[in-house]
């Protein structure tokens, strides 16, 4: 079981929701958004895990990059 199937709440500042995805601490603060999380990963909300997608999409272009093969 993780840690969003046991009732996570939101790990942004001002935020209270549910969560929806747990994902990288440090990625998630690359993307300009203001965590309060200490740990590895962090809780998203629907919401916020939608605004991570928009401001991260150039950064996971480039990861995918990497790995294609020619």
């Amino acid at each position: 079981m993780g840690v969003v199937s046991k009732g996570a709440k939101c790990n942004v500042s001002n935020c209270d929701k549910d969560g929806a995805r747990s994902l990288n601490t440090s990625k998630v603060e690359n993307a300009g958004l203001s965590v309060n999380s200490s740990g590895k990963k962090t809780v998203l909300c629907k919401e916020h895990y939608k605004e991570y997608k928009k401001e991260s999409k150039d950064d996971r272009d480039l990861e995918r990059a990497r790995f294609d093969k020619f």
